[in-house]
């Protein structure tokens, strides 16, 4: 396994503030979903992940604000990698914003099951990527992109949001690789939504909505992880607001 270097960056740019107001998180309905519209502005998604929501259309055309009870995380120490997967990614080469909209776009395919992004979606993503929020984690074999996650990284914070896998073990590989360079730390949250059978043989876990909240508020007070995103952050300096 190869991992390219990474460019230093300035800190990530903050957008100016969402007007919308979203619900008190217990209002959510047994889906998890605690309201319908608002906007995909860099503003309003910033301001979801820190107040413990993420989006996600609960129909083709109406965008969903969710918050499940049961949410799916990696817990710091939680990782578990078997020995058949370490010897699967020394065929990769692993990159970190290298292509972040390719990843969107793979993840996007119309002809996975159950897909969900659409080209607003992309759109969002690719603006909050530009301010420095978003960030794709790649695998890369013989020069072809061939698996890789997205996400949102605020402070301690890292908020999933999909991956994809042209080979085997593509997508593992990419999610081991993020956990591997998030800062070591008890307050380090890895946010997958939901716990799949996919990530609890990585060690996932489901905690409830009132200790995920918890946790989120320790996380996002934590400095970015420089290490991941070559970004240009002095030791011990406060994530942004």
């Amino acid at each position: 396994m190869e991992a390219m270097p990474r460019q230093t960056r300035a800190m990530p740019i903050e957008p100016p503030a969402t007007p919308w107001v979203f619900p008190p998180l217990d209002q959510a309905d047994e889906a998890g979903v605690i309201g319908v519209g608002a906007d995909l502005e860099a503003g309003t998604l910033l301001h979801a992940y820190r107040h413990g929501i993420f989006p996600m259309h609960v129909r083709r055309n109406q965008l969903g604000w969710w918050s499940p009870e049961q949410r799916g995380v990696f817990l710091h120490g939680g990782l578990s990698v078997s020995r058949s997967l370490r010897k699967s990614m020394r065929r990769f080469e692993l990159r970190v914003d290298t292509a972040f909209r390719d990843v969107v776009l793979s993840c996007a395919d119309p002809r996975r099951p159950h897909a969900w992004i659409n080209r607003d979606i992309v759109k969002a993503y690719t603006a909050l990527h530009k301010l420095g929020w978003a960030h794709s984690v790649e695998t890369w074999l013989d020069g072809r992109l061939v698996g890789g996650l997205y996400g949102v990284a605020i402070g301690g914070l890292f908020a999933g949001e999909s991956m994809f896998h042209h080979e085997t073990d593509a997508s593992k590989a990419a999610l081991v690789h993020l956990i591997g360079l998030l800062d070591d730390h008890p307050d380090t949250l890895v946010d997958c939504q939901w716990l799949t059978a996919h990530l609890a043989s990585l060690g996932a876990v489901a905690i409830h909505r009132d200790e995920y909240m918890a946790r989120l508020e320790r996380a996002v007070h934590r400095p970015l992880p420089a290490r991941l995103f070559g970004l240009d952050v002095p030791d011990g300096a406060p994530a942004a607001p």
